[in-house]
Parts: structure tokens; sequence; C-alpha cells
């Protein structure tokens, strides 16, 4: 059996979109919308669903309940050509669940269930899918309780062993309080570590992006890419540090839209694309996920986001040795 190139591990969702409201109801007050969009989400089933769009092929690593949601997340998932091998049914949890309120002018705000996530062990991964995965991506780490930083580490440690590329990505609820203790022994195996600036800012206690990534840096980090929302992206390694605007799209809803750049990354890295060029292109599909309702149906084509990239102007932004 050939076992697709990329291997998705993390956090898997049914998500419930509720089409953008003028405003939230007041108590006791009901607002009729267009029809919810229910769909799977989480960060691993967005990243491998982009990545179909980008003609990609990809295999999920992830835990959903044994209930009717996570039924409706392996259906959805199979019938888009994920390798849904490593999708464990998870008895005594629901399937985890976000509620999706954006609200026009304003952010998005999320009412969200752990369910099934928080079963994810490392020890859930299939070795077949890692040693034939040219690319790792792990994401919502930091939500996931049992995935346990030494034994994912050993398992990543094997993953670049043989070759294969490790993309490292974190989620923090509110109030968390996560640090960069909890996952110091993953940054150093992490080719990629791509956090936006809030989560930046709630590990490393800065706010500005050059001060977040030389902290991590400092942590054994060894690309820091720094999501700054339509900002665009602040890149880091050690030779080199860049800031690349963001295209400019009909944004609708920018749910996914760091899922989707994370796709975008995985194609240049597999396409052996230098960082500026493969960062350019994760900023359109970034950018892409953000022009229709919910995570991924609206991610450009390959097609597409190199159509845009062409008629792009050279983003990069105080490109200078560190």
């Amino acid at each position: 059996m050939n076992r697709p190139p990329v291997l998705c591990i993390g956090v898997l969702v049914a998500d419930i979109f509720v089409p953008p409201l003028q405003r939230l109801p007041a108590a006791g007050e009901l607002v009729a919308t267009d029809d919810f969009l229910i769909q799977p989400g989480g960060c691993a089933a967005n990243v491998a669903l982009a990545l179909g769009t980008l003609a990609t092929s990809a295999a999920v690593c992830g835990r959903v309940g044994a209930d009717m949601l996570g039924e409706f997340v392996v259906r959805d998932l199979q019938s888009h050509g994920i390798d849904i091998t490593g999708v464990l049914a998870t008895p005594g949890f629901g399937t985890s669940k976000t509620v999706i309120l954006p609200v026009v002018d304003e952010d998005r705000r999320y009412l969200h269930t752990f369910g099934a996530n928080a079963a994810l062990k490392a020890s859930d991964i299939d070795d077949a899918a890692l040693d034939a995965a040219e690319v790792v991506y792990v994401g919502g780490y930091l939500m996931l309780p049992a995935l346990r930083e030494d034994e994912l580490a050993a398992h990543l440690t094997r993953a670049r062993a043989r070759g294969a590329t490790v993309i490292l990505d974190v989620a923090l609820p509110a109030g968390s309080g996560a640090s960069l203790r909890d996952m110091s022994g993953l940054l150093t195996l992490a080719d990629y570590f791509v956090p936006n600036i809030d989560e930046a800012r709630a590990l490393t206690g800065e706010a500005d992006p050059r001060r977040q990534t030389d902290c991590l840096i400092q942590h054994g980090a060894q690309r820091v890419l720094i999501k700054l929302g339509d900002r665009g992206t602040y890149v880091r390694s050690s030779e080199r540090e860049f800031e690349i605007g963001a295209p400019q799209v009909n944004a609708i809803e920018p749910s996914g839209a760091g899922d989707a750049f994370a796709a975008g990354l995985v194609v240049g890295i597999r396409e052996g694309w230098d960082l500026e060029r493969t960062v350019r292109f994760a900023n359109v599909t970034g950018s892409s996920a953000c022009t229709a309702l919910g995570s991924w149906g609206g991610v450009f084509t390959r097609e597409q986001a190199e159509a845009v990239l062409a008629s792009q102007p050279l983003q990069a932004r105080s490109a200078t040795p560190v």
C-alpha cells in the first residue's frame, strides 16, 4: 500500500459555522440567519483538506468520538481522498466540536469542547504512515494533553532520521498558562515552527515579532514563521529575517487561514523552493482560505495560487542578515 507523502497529526473537530452576523443576539433574542455550515475541522483535518485542493495527498492521525459526528468527520475526510487509517474512534468521548460565531467588522468568537482530542497519544501515530512521510505536520500542540512531549519527540526524531521535514504548530485556549517549558524539547526537532503572533506572545511574553523570534531561536527553534494575520508573515532563521505581506483578497471569514498557510508551506518544502518563495506561496494559500465561510472551502487550487503568486510583486521587506 502506497502511503501519502504528508502526515498531519493533531486536532480533529466537527466545526459548526454560523454565517457572519451583523451583531450578536441580545439576551433572549432569536436572530434568523442563512444555513449553518457543518464540516470537518481542526488543524490536522484543515491542513490535509487544503493539501488535497493543492493536489497533494495526506494522511491524518487523530481521534474522534464514537458518535454520529465522529462518523461524519471520518466519512467526509475519506470522501476527499484523505488516508484516515490513523483516525481512531474513542469510546467514552464525544467528538470535539467548535461553534464559530463571526460578526461583521469584528474577530470571530469560538465555543469549543476538547472531546476525543484529549485522548490522542503519541502511540496512536501509525509507524507506516510516519515512515512514508516526507513532511510531518503536528497541529494544535498544547491543546492535546495526552500527547506527551517526550513520546512525541521520539516519533519526530524517528521521522527526521528518515529524512522527513517537521512542521510544528500550536493552539492555546484562553487561560491555558502554557509556556516554552512545555515544548522546549520539540522546538529543536521542528524544522519550521509556525505560531501566530498571539500564540507567540503567550509563549514568549513578547509582543514584537522580532523579540518573539529572538526568544524562540534561543530556545532551539530552527526556522520561526510568525503569522501576522492580514499583515502577512515574519520569518526568522539562523541566517535570515524578513517579513512578507499577505495578498489582498475579498475576505469573508478568516478561519483556517493558518492551516491553509501550513499546507502552502508543505508544497514549497516538497518542491524544494527557497524560503522566501515558499512563504510567499503559503501567504497566498492562507489568504485564500478567508474567501469563503469555513476553514478550507475557499482554498485556491495549485494553479490559482501560482497565478496569484506570479501577479504579486516581490513582497519581502527587511531581508537582512541577522
